[in-house]
């Protein structure tokens, strides 16, 4: 061997190469592992969106100086009640810049629906139609309540309410609806629901005006909500 050369170390060579190629794979596993979270929902998850209050699990309408909340259960009679009465005259105050509306779907009828959690799915099927198309909001709300199923029965399917969804335009959110992608976070918010001035424990619906909650025997007579923000 010519002095001055040096011996070639083919196997640190070889072993370097190794560790190279293995951590290019990583990295490419891993990219491809948050591509597929970024695309594809997995149950549990929080909704996210620009209409959505994911802290509060409101569902915002609008963007009045004021704000009424709404806290709703797709299987309550008198929710649905409340919204043939006010639905009209609150999308007014939305419309003329007065109110900034949320919604909270919430589920506190499951025991109501013959082990179906009719409840839980309804407002999950809400949050994945407000993350798909926030102008569809109200549109499926107001066409949930108009097939509201009775107390004591399974309720909708979720083949139908894919239908209802469909039927106010939004199409695509199979998967959200049926896997129950915002099912544990319809669980989570539902606990956090406030208590009515004088009831003794969740109820629907509940009403806050400016983050205050009032008791519905409060409630001005239709036509006169504005003066709630007077």
């Amino acid at each position: 061997m010519a002095e001055g050369s040096r011996k070639v170390n083919w196997f640190a060579i070889w072993v370097s190469a190794g560790v190279v190629i293995a951590l290019v794979l990583v990295a490419v596993l891993v990219v491809n592992l948050n591509s597929n979270q970024g695309s594809t929902p997995e149950p549990g998850q929080t909704p996210s969106a620009a209409n959505i209050e994911s802290e509060t699990g409101a569902i915002l309408v609008g963007d009045g100086e004021n704000r009424l909340d709404t806290f709703i259960d797709f299987m309550c009679p008198i929710c649905n009640t409340f919204e043939q009465v006010f639905g009209e005259e609150i999308a007014g105050l939305v419309d003329d810049g007065t109110i900034t509306l949320g919604i909270h779907p919430i589920s506190i009828l499951d025991g109501q629906s013959r082990g179906t959690e009719y409840s839980t799915r309804a407002a999950n099927a809400m949050y994945c139609v407000a993350v798909a198309d926030a102008e569809a909001s109200v549109p499926f709300m107001n066409a949930m309540f108009a097939g509201q199923p009775q107390e004591g029965t399974p309720g909708l399917t979720d083949e139908e309410i894919l239908g209802i969804a469909e039927s106010v335009g939004v199409t695509g959110i199979d998967a959200c609806v049926n896997d129950g992608i915002y099912a544990g976070y319809v669980t989570a918010i539902t606990k956090d629901t406030p208590v009515q001035p004088g009831a003794g424990g969740v109820g629907t619906p509940t009403v806050a005006v400016n983050g205050e909650v009032i008791a519905n025997s409060t409630l001005p007579e239709p036509g006169q909500l504005a003066t709630l923000f007077e």
